[in-house]
């Protein structure tokens, strides 16, 4: 009786075992070259989701922004910090505080971009390796202690990430999704203005 148990229950083991690997392949790949879309990956409990007023295509142009603007954010707040901890010099309080006092500011970005891509049927890729491949933003491997060369850095990375939010803004109205579009205008007018901020310090002569 206890053998013959144990099979039937294997047995069954076995068919929820099969369902579960024939869920794994509903819905369809992920597309596009970044393949951002990690809603439409191939995996158990991960079929293909409602983008809500979105279109298949649409979504996919919005999802690629928000992956990569995502990864861009945690690079531009892990780069903030990696300059806070390593300046030097007559600047050193000045831009040891104001680098967390941006960060403050842009910190908010990388869960609300996370939970938009959520709500529209996306899911975050967030493995380090992943937010490196997506990101514009570089985080620098070397120490850089000299001041003028962190903040003229800092701008140059600023300057492309407050025109990419430009530009994706447009992306992603144009895709029916306003509400993405609102939140891309509002990132860039806080990366406008922290970059006019590091812009007005170069213009002291004493910047080592």
């Amino acid at each position: 009786m206890t053998q013959k148990a144990g099979k039937k229950g294997n047995k069954a083991a076995g068919k929820v075992k099969d369902t579960d690997q024939n869920l794994s392949t509903e819905g369809v790949e992920a597309q596009g070259g970044a393949k951002a879309d990690a809603a439409h990956l191939r995996t158990v409990h991960n079929r293909l989701v409602d983008h809500s007023y979105l279109s298949e295509e649409e979504f996919g142009v919005v999802a690629e922004t928000l992956q990569r603007n995502l990864a861009t954010s945690i690079s531009l707040y892990l780069k903030f910090k990696k300059y806070h901890w390593d300046i030097r010099g007559r600047f050193f309080r000045d831009l040891h505080l104001a680098y967390d006092e941006f960060i403050e500011e842009i910190f908010p970005s990388i869960d609300e971009q996370a939970e938009r891509l959520v709500a529209l049927g996306g899911s975050p890729i967030a493995a380090p390796a992943d937010v490196d491949r997506f990101s514009v933003v570089k985080v620098p491997t070397d120490t850089v202690r000299d001041a003028r060369a962190q903040v003229s850095d800092l701008v140059e990375d600023l300057t492309r990430v407050g025109r990419g939010y430009r530009d994706d803004s447009q992306a992603v109205d144009d895709a029916n999704d306003p509400a993405t579009a609102d939140l891309y205008n509002g990132y860039a007018a806080t990366v406008d203005k922290i970059r006019w901020m590091l812009n007005a310090m170069l213009d002291d002569d004493r910047m080592n």
